[in-house]
């Protein structure tokens, strides 16, 4: 880029699950290492409301994923044919996937990457600028582990941390493994290096992020590799909670149970993908468990975490499901009671064995399933978030989640379970993203959770002092991390299933 000349302004649109999410801060860090500075729609100016790079990561999981792609390609098209110089990357999973054919479709692209190669993204810029061409660039295997690379955090308090990349499983009806790869994991040391990094920062929430992390290890020969981990966290001085997601059932062993009751700083938190209820459709599915082992690690862990919060993700309407397997399905949520639940439609993927399967469900059939699962889940969720009125909740106070209408002000915090809660502030004390707040439960919802009555305690942390000192402090145009991860206290869900 031209030292003498403006900055080219950025913006990066996300798409999926926390692995974009994640990739997106290193996208983001990459770019502002380059000398891209993020646009900002009310600075005005030159901007023109319009910035000078556009990045999709992609998504190619979710139902539609290419037409969302498309058609916002599309809006963009005009905007890009009255901007000389303005240009538009597309990478992800459906980056991965379709590779020269987003060119093909869509000729004003002048970028597209794979999952592999996102560190690629400024040079592939320049050279499109440089050649006046469009650049497709798609490595077939990872050659660096991505958390080396520059990664811009948006939270001061709460951070991912990848321990593995790719995925070995072979789920029929996901097309994941198959566009990031098998896994590769991390060395443990590279990943307690990267935590104590992130404490040193401010940050008192990690997350570790894999597609299926309790199979952390078995590239290296350990398999309580994750367990270990999971406890080294723990000795981390500074660090206040640990979470980590997803894992996959059939691989969900003891000693991680162990670790998590045993580590205070291991939330009791654990989103645990069930897919189908039904034997048979588990089985059809490749998934490698079946509903007797699911329903008995629920049944351990709360045995070991009597409190815990358990999530999981559900398909409804796989091909050759009956209303007999779907029964099945809603058998199992009545007996694991969610606290909440990623509930999907089957919808064939381009290039999965359940794509040409036999027997696909006729659309009403699944949705009038799909609403049947639905009130189930949230019926149960409120009824375990209702066990929780009158109890006393430490929370780490979220930024960007508080609720205002014309009679309440309130901000918002997550439990050590993860739940949302809106809290009312305390009027004689400053409570800033990242400090700490004991709260009463007053009122449950579905989805969460209400402290009307006063704050019983606030406790100012060391992550609501870097919070304050990044918002009142100017950013330096390029001023990014090398290799920390994270954005805002993570959803009490995922983003998306990550392949679990």
């Amino acid at each position: 880029m031209n030292p003498h000349a403006a900055p080219r302004t950025y913006e990066v649109r996300t798409y999926g699950c926390q692995m974009n999410v994640h990739d997106s801060e290193r996208l983001t860090g990459l770019l502002e290492d380059a000398g891209y500075v993020r646009f900002d729609p009310a600075a005005g100016g030159d901007q023109a409301g319009h910035p000078d790079v556009v990045v999709f990561n992609t998504c190619a999981v979710r139902e539609n994923a290419d037409n969302r792609l498309y058609g916002n390609l599309g809006h963009l098209a005009p905007v890009k044919a009255k901007r000389p110089g303005m240009q538009i990357a597309v990478g992800g999973c459906l980056a991965q996937k379709d590779r020269s054919t987003i060119v093909e479709k869509a000729p004003w692209v002048d970028v597209v990457f794979g999952t592999h190669n996102i560190g690629s993204l400024p040079a592939l810029l320049d050279r499109a600028r440089a050649q006046e061409e469009a650049q497709v660039e798609i490595l077939e295997s990872l050659e660096v582990f991505p958390s080396t690379l520059p990664t811009k955090r948006e939270s001061a308090y709460a951070a991912w941390v990848s321990i593995s990349v790719g995925c070995n499983n072979t789920c029929t009806f996901c097309i994941v493994p198959s566009l990031r790869g098998k896994e590769k994991d991390r060395r443990p040391g590279d990943v307690l290096a990267e935590v104590r990094a992130l404490v040193a920062d401010g940050v008192s929430e990690v997350t570790l992020l894999g597609q299926n992390v309790n199979s952390y290890g078995v590239e290296f020969g350990d398999r309580q590799a994750f367990s270990k981990l999971l406890r080294a966290c723990g000795e981390i001085e500074g660090l206040e909670r640990v979470r980590f997601t997803s894992p996959h059932p059939a691989e969900f062993t003891d000693d991680v149970i162990e670790a998590m009751a045993e580590t205070p700083t291991v939330m009791p938190q654990l989103h645990m993908p069930l897919q189908s209820g039904s034997d048979r459709v588990l089985k059809a599915m490749r998934r490698s468990y079946r509903q007797r082992k699911f329903l008995g690690i629920i049944e351990r862990v709360r045995d070991a975490m009597p409190d815990a919060a358990i999530t999981t993700d559900i398909i409804v309407g796989f091909p050759g499901e009956t209303e007999e397997d779907f029964e099945q399905t809603l058998e199992v949520v009545r007996q694991a009671r969610f606290s909440g639940a990623f509930t999907f439609i089957y919808s064939p993927r381009p290039g999965t064995p359940a794509a040409t399967m036999e027997q696909q469900v006729p659309r009403p059939v699944v949705q009038q399933r799909y609403d049947r699962l639905v009130a189930l889940v949230n019926e149960i969720a409120w009824e375990e978030n209702q066990r929780l009125v009158g109890r006393r909740v430490e929370l780490l106070v979220a930024e960007g989640e508080g609720r205002k209408d014309a009679a309440t002000h309130r901000l918002s915090g997550r439990g050590p379970d993860n739940r949302l809660v809106h809290f009312a502030p305390p009027a004689d004390q400053q409570v800033r993203p990242g400090d700490m707040v004991t709260v009463e439960i007053s009122y449950a919802a579905p989805h969460h959770l209400v402290a009307d009555g006063p704050v019983l305690e606030v406790r100012r942390t060391r992550s609501g002092d870097a919070w304050e000192a990044r918002t009142t402090a100017p950013t330096a145009p390029g001023s990014v991390g090398l290799g920390m991860p994270g954005v805002g206290v993570p959803p009490p869900l995922p983003a998306a299933p990550a392949c679990g």
